[in-house]
């Protein structure tokens, strides 16, 4: 015999899984969560280089990685930075960034994956809302 504090105890239990389980199948199967950023080749070549190099290990993208180097999000359309600001510190290094030894078409890939994901949107994003089902609306670059 089930005393009624277990039989409490399995329906609460019960009830909060159920609840989990519908609140995850509605967010991961809705049309929305299905944006997709698409890059160009060479940029999908620079982002293989940028995983193979461990670069995410010591830099950011939109706030994910290291916190050693620099955030890079935005790093294409900064003030006083741009293309050849990222191929000067791709080759020489600087304090504890390590001398690659990238090829001129290496460093173009790189640098297109960083005007790509640069292009994608703002970091930080101060203009991003929460709706009530959890997601967020941003700003993105391409919308002005």
């Amino acid at each position: 015999m089930i005393h009624k504090k277990t039989k409490i105890y399995i329906g609460c239990m019960l009830a909060l899984v159920s609840v989990f389980s519908f609140y995850n199948f509605t967010i991961y199967t809705n049309s929305d969560a299905q944006y997709e950023t698409p890059l160009s080749d060479k940029a999908l070549h620079g982002q293989e280089l940028w995983q193979r190099n461990n670069c995410f290990s010591c830099h950011q993208l939109y706030g994910l990685g290291g916190y050693l180097g620099p955030d890079l999000t935005n790093v294409f359309s900064a003030e006083n930075k741009g293309p050849e600001y990222i191929k000067a510190f791709l080759n020489s290094g600087i304090k504890t960034m390590p001398k690659f030894h990238f090829s001129e078409a290496e460093k173009e890939a790189i640098v297109t994956f960083l005007k790509e994901v640069d292009a994608s949107g703002y970091y930080p994003n101060y203009n991003a809302t929460i709706q009530s089902d959890g997601w967020v609306d941003i700003e993105y670059k391409d919308a002005k």
